[in-house]
């Protein structure tokens, strides 16, 4: 079953994209957990064109995906589990686990360094908060972040099985707890013991500052809790919070090409956008 997972991972992580995509968007019309303040038709096409571009750049810019290259670093005897005779269960699992703390750390970065938070912030320029956004990135850091999951995959020698289980997991995890969805309190309180929820990671994209730089998970929920950015509900609730950044706030703003240079924007509204991390503003 592996080996027919990893022959053809790219139509698995497709296939994988885009039903996750589907029932979020039919969850997201069917129990929505806030208004949206601008139509879908406003904000996805802006959205997606980012998507299918940085899928685009990816492949251009790198020749081998993250499992190909997990498979090559393992024919060389790259990382530390080449090193030992674990069960491949178990190293399946440490290696997805790591590369989530990865990202987690990769994410706080890019909060904390100013000229990263310049690259990071169009993800939280979207002023509404759904399933789109959780793929709503600068293809600058997506670039950064391929660089920075190689050198972890070879760091560590992880398996291409682990690998494509982390990439899936983490491309359904960012959709998921971006969703614009409503889950009983009950059931939310008990997920996010253990998985990133979406009333959790709302919390990350409130234009309060100290909210957000908290809520950095994507997948797992220990990391926060264990570096002490768990923050568990937003000052305003989640029907009352305002999503996004006071800077960029117009409707304009939503379009792709100024989305794309934003990063490179040296106004005074631009410059009042960058802080460090935990700094109060």
């Amino acid at each position: 079953m592996i080996d027919f997972l990893l022959s053809h991972e790219a139509p698995v992580r497709l296939g994988a994209f885009f039903g996750v995509l589907a029932v979020m968007v039919l969850w997201e019309v069917l129990a929505p957990r806030r208004r949206l303040s601008h139509p879908r038709t406003r904000r996805w096409p802006s959205n997606l064109a980012i998507v299918a571009l940085n899928t685009l750049i990816v492949r251009l810019v790198f020749p081998l995906a993250p499992v190909a290259f997990a498979a090559w670093a393992a024919a060389k005897g790259w990382g530390v589990f080449s090193l030992l005779d674990w069960p491949w269960w178990l190293e399946l699992a440490l290696a997805a686990a790591f590369l989530d703390l990865v990202i987690y750390l990769q994410h706080v970065m890019v909060h904390a360094v100013p000229l990263l938070w310049r690259l990071h912030r169009m993800h939280h320029t979207d002023l509404d908060y759904d399933v789109t956004t959780g793929a709503r990135f600068h293809p600058i850091e997506i670039a950064l972040s391929m660089v920075i999951k190689f050198a972890a995959i070879a760091l560590i020698g992880a398996a291409p099985a682990a690998v494509l289980v982390f990439e899936v997991v983490l491309n359904a995890s960012s959709m998921f707890n971006h969703g614009n969805v409503r889950l009983p309190a009950a059931l939310d309180g008990v997920l996010r013991l253990l998985v990133v929820t979406p009333d959790m990671h709302r919390v990350h994209h409130s234009v309060i500052p100290a909210e957000t730089n908290s809520n950095f998970g994507f997948s797992l929920s220990w990391w926060d809790r264990l570096f002490g950015t768990y923050r568990a509900q937003p000052a305003a609730g989640h029907e009352g919070m305002t999503i996004g950044i006071e800077a960029f706030r117009t409707p304009e703003d939503l379009r792709l090409d100024l989305l794309l240079v934003q990063p490179f924007l040296t106004d005074e509204a631009a410059q009042r956008a960058t802080y460090a991390i935990n700094r109060d503003q």
